[in-house]
């Protein structure tokens, strides 16, 4: 299973913390999407920012 990972929400005037979860999932500009495979790592990622991004599940 993987994950679709989109960048909804700016990151200007957010913590540094934050920022670097985004470039680590490669998200680099608003309303772009990755795709990650479903692991615990990627969930944690994902629960730290999950108020700037939509996650989509898909096979």
């Amino acid at each position: 299973m993987t994950l679709k990972i989109t960048l909804t929400r700016s990151i200007i005037g957010r913590p540094e913390k934050q920022r670097k979860v985004v470039q680590a999932l490669g998200l680099k500009k608003m309303h772009q999407t990755v795709e990650h495979k479903d692991n615990a790592a990627i969930r944690g990622m994902i629960n730290k920012i999950s108020h700037l991004v939509t996650v989509e599940e898909s096979k």
